[in-house]
């Protein structure tokens, strides 16, 4: 049985968010999840790589969105689930203690949260050496990447809360995201 007219189903994404925030129609975040939770069940799976634990997963990403959509402006829908997705399983594994399901290769960002490409790293040594080489980046960087990355902002509200034109933005997280994986792979070697 179907509550939303199939119009609401060829809406884009952007005006969607837009109705919700207008409405607070949660329905509205259900044709939008409806849309990616196949992306996020199989991230979900490649993470915690058992089909129950991705299966709870992608339901408590779902339970959180209503509240994260109404604290955060979200402008792309798709990438910014993907983050939240991704965050959710990395918490989950950290919680469970299970650093070797992390192998550095899922995605682009994941340099970031874990560089290490090594199955067996602690994670706690990562996170530890990763704080390290964040505040050893340009002050700019560590600015730039720490609200994209950490508080989860896109990148044009990270220009309009630092006051950096888009363009630098993208260039400040790019260079720091670099900087931090050379700088931990080199702790990594020191030890």
């Amino acid at each position: 049985m179907k509550f939303i007219s199939s119009n609401t189903e060829s809406q884009t994404d952007e005006t969607l968010l837009m109705r919700y925030r207008k409405t607070g129609d949660k329905a509205l975040i259900g044709v939008l999840f409806n849309r990616y939770v196949h992306l996020v069940y199989g991230l979900c799976l490649k993470y915690l790589k058992d089909r129950s634990q991705a299966e709870d997963a992608v339901m408590a990403v779902f339970e959180s969105l209503m509240g994260k959509l109404q604290n955060h402006e979200v402008r792309y829908f798709k990438s910014w689930l993907y983050m939240v997705a991704k965050n959710h399983c990395l918490m989950e594994l950290r919680k469970a203690g299970t650093s070797e399901n992390l192998n550095g290769s899922v995605v682009e960002n994941e340099v970031f949260l874990h560089p290490i490409e090594e199955a067996h790293a602690d994670i706690d040594d990562d996170l530890e050496a990763m704080e390290k080489c964040l505040e050893q980046l340009r002050a700019d960087q560590q600015r730039c990447v720490r609200l994209f990355y950490l508080q989860e902002l896109s990148y044009e509200e990270v220009s309009k809360q630092t006051s950096f034109a888009l363009k630098k933005v993208k260039s400040y997280i790019q260079n720091g995201k670099r900087n931090l994986k050379i700088c931990i792979e080199k702790q990594h070697v020191d030890r």
